[in-house]
């Protein structure tokens, strides 16, 4: 078991550096003693008694002339331009979006701020009331801020 060890590690290691070959040839070459050893160099078997166990092809696919080192395609300025076009677009009509949402809770804060419920005596009441309408107005105006930003941005 130990020697099927010992030799499996031998071909693995011999197979690092044949990687970068494109053809290896492993040998098992047996000493006058009759002990095994591996190798992948030609030259190391010249006087002694090898036999050529395997051959591998390594193939690589060729390196296209185009490919770009980050494999992302080429992209012409009128396609980025389009493209810039396209996403400020979309900001905009996120930001009218927004805006009719932001309009939408401050309307709906003024009606809840204007009714009065008999069992509101106690102010905190109202006001636990009115947070989740604050709370929308608040979100919708930072929502505003940020599209705006991010389209200043864009210039």
């Amino acid at each position: 078991m130990g020697l099927r060890l010992l030799i499996f590690g031998i071909f693995v290691a011999a197979a690092g550096p044949a990687a970068s070959q494109p053809r290896s040839e492993i040998y098992k070459c047996v000493d006058a003693s009759g002990k095994a050893s591996y190798t992948n160099d030609a030259r190391e078997t010249a006087g002694r008694k090898c036999q050529l166990v395997t051959t591998q092809i390594n193939v690589a696919p060729p390196q296209s002339k185009q490919a770009r080192p980050n494999g992302f395609p080429r992209e012409s300025a009128a396609d980025r331009a389009n493209a810039k076009g396209k996403q400020r677009e979309i900001l905009e009509q996120e930001l009218a979006s927004e805006e009719t949402n932001l309009a939408k809770a401050k309307e709906d804060l003024a009606e809840q701020e204007a009714v009065r419920n008999g069992d509101e005596r106690n102010y905190a009441r109202v006001l636990e009331r009115l947070q989740p309408f604050k709370d929308r107005v608040d979100t919708h105006e930072k929502n505003v801020e940020a599209l705006k930003r991010e389209l200043a941005n864009q210039r």
